[in-house]
């Protein structure tokens, strides 16, 4: 999540790992995926399996957008709440030419590695190397939780590395969801909170849309809030 304010370390994000390092098995390099015999993956995970994944997933309803935390925002959202819109916009987003339940899914999967290494953004002080490589790490291990193998466990990393690739139509647009969940959720904490000022959200969203639609609501939105502003008396340029 795009951010800025006063620096957040990485022991944030080491806490909220130490405190589900019992439930996360030790990572594989090898990602999970057919057995060597050719097998297709088996279709559901132990029960434990599912469980420990379950309550390790928790950490995103209550760990909060590191970028809302960082601008002093009353009642920041957590991890979980931006997903589940951004699950809702692809359900109501019509026939957009790519597959719509797969960018559900996508949606739901896309931050998943923030339940073992937090909301990391770059004013976390961490190259996006490092970033991607913990990222993957936590990937790998939820993996292993779910079982090597399991069908479950290869959609998860599959989706999560479609997403991050954002080389497939599906991916692009889940992309420019993640941007419009955001600055609708600016737009939301401006109006409930008139002493905010999140304009660097929109001004970092400008022109980064790929898809038609995408670009389309984010016209909507800024259209209301410029005229809101308007409104208010508090409207700048950049509105």
């Amino acid at each position: 999540m795009l951010a800025a304010g006063r620096k957040l370390t990485y022991c944030t994000t080491s806490k909220l790992t130490s405190r589900t390092s019992s439930m996360v098995p030790c990572a594989s390099s090898t990602p999970p995926g057919p057995n060597n015999n050719g097998d297709a993956p088996k279709a559901s995970p132990s029960p434990a399996s599912a469980l420990n994944f379950l309550l390790l997933a928790s950490n995103l309803k209550t760990n909060k957008r590191t970028g809302w935390v960082l601008r002093n925002v009353h009642g920041p959202e957590s991890i979980a709440d931006h997903m589940y819109r951004m699950s809702l916009m692809s359900l109501i987003a019509g026939d957009t030419g790519v597959d719509q339940n797969r960018c559900i899914k996508m949606s739901i999967v896309h931050d998943v590695a923030e339940a073992i290494v937090g909301d990391i953004t770059p004013h976390c002080k961490i190259s996006k190397e490092e970033k991607k490589r913990l990222e993957e790490n936590a990937i790998i291990q939820m993996e292993q939780m779910l079982g090597a193998g399991t069908a479950a466990a290869n959609e998860v990393g599959t989706l999560w590395r479609e997403y991050e690739a954002a080389q497939t139509p599906e991916a692009q647009w889940v992309k420019d969801l993640d941007k419009l969940e955001m600055i609708m959720q600016a737009y939301e904490y401006e109006t409930a909170q008139p002493d905010l000022n999140l304009q660097e959200f929109f001004d970092a969203t400008e022109n980064v849309f790929k898809t038609p639609l995408g670009k389309a609501w984010a016209d909507e939105l800024r259209a209301r809030r410029k005229s809101k502003k308007q409104g208010d008396g508090t409207a700048d340029d950049k509105s």
